[in-house]
């Protein structure tokens, strides 16, 4: 049975809005959050144990500046937890959403209710090209540009969510936030956005977690509002996945002038619990894992393709 996937896009299209080829690597303009795409997408052929990521069946519910009445109606109360995804770098359109759909079944795989979800994903405009040794430099960068400037356009998203994930919480359903790679460097970004519009406080998320984040590793010391500092306001508990063996990030720390990434061994002064109180911010290395075809690529994968690492994921989800 297909996957649904409910997405948000600042991709260009060049197209007919319906077909997937159309999503393109431009981003559109940061001052007009009406021109990013919602609609709805179905995704078949995900198959856990080969480690493929789908295809897109087709695309509906098209519209610009917001999600059609159906995705509203839908997402309000959806019967579920309900996961929110950005995805890292390397990823096309048809990546993005492959990927959200593949992380739904995978979760819901761990055979705890409170990971099977409807997944919402919003697309950021990465290249898509290939993850691979010798890293590729300048596409990085090109994506890391352009994850940058998603803020505004993400923040808008964030905005459209809140009246529905209010809705879905009042029918007891919780809403995660799953952050991977440098969809965490475009979160900062939204953050900050969020509170430099002049918007306060907002019960978003039960839960952020933040999956081998490509982010500085300082990223929480930016008072009052500055990269992720202010994520607390929006998000109730803050969970960070990292990994001293993630091999792409030591490589991401290169390109970044030596700049130590948040996936690494987790946030600056992460034993200070009263900048770090535990419950609110859990941090769970995720060195030892490798319970999984282990690789350059794919240690930095470790959330995705560890079955340790998703229990632990389903259990954040579940408020544990």
């Amino acid at each position: 049975m297909p996957t649904t996937v409910y997405f948000a896009t600042n991709r260009v299209v060049r197209g007919p809005l319906e077909d997937w080829r159309s999503y393109t690597s431009d981003i559109v303009s940061p001052s007009d959050p009406t021109a990013i795409t919602y609609a709805t997408a179905f995704i078949d052929q995900t198959d856990l144990t080969a480690d493929k990521t789908g295809a897109i069946l087709g695309i509906q519910d098209v519209q610009r500046g917001g999600f059609s009445q159906q995705a509203i109606d839908d997402l309000s109360s959806p019967g579920r937890n309900l996961l929110v995804f950005i995805h890292g770098f390397a990823n096309s359109f048809e990546n993005a959403l492959t990927r959200a759909a593949f992380n739904r079944e995978w979760l819901a795989g761990s055979n705890v209710p409170a990971a099977d979800t409807t997944v919402v994903a919003f697309s950021w405009p990465s290249e898509g090209h290939l993850l691979s040794f010798p890293f590729p430099w300048e596409q990085y960068k090109r994506d890391q540009t352009t994850a940058g400037q998603s803020g505004q356009h993400i923040m808008t998203f964030f905005a459209n969510l809140l009246p529905l994930v209010t809705s879905a919480r009042a029918t007891g359903n919780r809403v995660i936030l799953l952050a991977h790679s440098m969809g965490n460097w475009a979160l900062q970004a939204a953050v900050e956005s969020w509170f430099a519009h002049g918007n306060g406080p907002a019960k978003l998320f039960d839960a952020a977690l933040l999956a081998a984040a490509d982010e500085r590793y300082d990223g929480f010391d930016f008072p009052p509002t500055g990269r992720l500092t202010a994520l607390k306001e929006l998000a109730t508990r803050i969970c960070t996945y990292f990994s001293v063996h993630d091999a792409v990030l030591h490589l991401s720390m290169t390109v970044n002038l030596g700049a130590k990434r948040l996936g690494q061994e987790g946030p600056h002064d992460r034993a200070n619990s009263t900048h770090f109180p535990p419950a609110m911010y859990p941090m769970i290395d995720c060195s030892g894992f490798h319970d999984f075809d282990f690789d350059f690529a794919s240690s930095h994968q470790y959330y995705r393709r560890s079955p340790a690492a998703r229990q632990l994921i389903a259990a954040a989800m579940a408020g544990k």
